[in-house]
């Protein structure tokens, strides 16, 4: 008596081998699909991250110069004060000088 088997079929422990490799094929092919679903997201992720960080930058140098920009106004108006100050003592000085002058040639 001669076993013979019929194509396409096997003995039960070879449909379970085959069924086990089919379910570890479909496994591994979920996984790389997951994993590149994964990457996908980390990739998107990483542009919005970027794109926020771009965006922060861009702030924090408008607050910069606008920092600057309130420094050098300051700096500019201390200078003009102190000019007008400058000034102002000169002209005291100058009109003292023409006072003591006027008192002197009237003595």
């Amino acid at each position: 008596m001669e076993k013979v088997e019929e194509e396409g079929r096997g003995g039960r422990r070879r449909r379970n081998w085959r069924r086990r490799k089919e379910e570890e094929e479909l496994e591994e092919e979920l996984k790389e699909k997951l994993k590149k679903k994964l990457e996908e997201k980390e990739e998107q992720l990483e542009e919005e991250l970027k794109q926020e960080l771009e965006e922060l930058e861009d702030k924090l140098e408008e607050l910069d110069d606008e920092e600057l920009e309130e420094k050098l106004e300051e700096e500019l108006q201390e200078e003009e004060l102190e000019e007008e100050l400058e000034e102002k003592q000169n002209i005291y000085y100058k009109n003292n000088i023409i006072n003591n002058e006027y008192y002197i040639l009237n003595l």
